[in-house]
């Protein structure tokens, strides 16, 4: 049988890490190696991250309606518990949204969840 080199399948690989590498500073841009890792390394932090931003999104909306239910002498906890109570089904990203774009809509959503408590 004869040998196989896998030279075309080689310099394709290579091709595309060192295409991904581009814009790396030094030698991860140039050298094999070194962009091979950088580029292994910054697909393992997109991976995590993406997962990460949706938790990064929560957070940032739950202080947001936090701070909105606050100005209606609420906690977050009790506003969401009233909303809850009330049978008023709106998620997290809304209520965020509606917070910072329509106050006078989450004033509302707060009388509401403040009859339901």
């Amino acid at each position: 049988m004869p040998r196989v080199k896998s030279n075309v399948a080689r310099l394709k690989r290579k091709g595309k890490v060192m295409k991904l590498a581009k814009g790396y500073y030094g030698g991860r841009s140039k050298l094999w190696k070194a962009a091979k890792e950088s580029v292994e390394r910054a697909a393992r932090y997109a991976y995590r991250d993406r997962r990460r931003k949706k938790g990064e999104f929560r957070r940032l909306w739950i202080t947001r309606i936090n701070a909105a239910a606050r100005l209606h002498e609420l906690s977050y906890n009790r506003f969401m518990s009233g909303l809850k109570r009330a049978g008023v089904d709106i998620n997290r990203k809304v209520l965020a949204d509606l917070a910072v774009r329509d106050p006078a809509a989450f004033e509302q959503l707060a009388e509401v969840a403040k009859k339901a408590l």
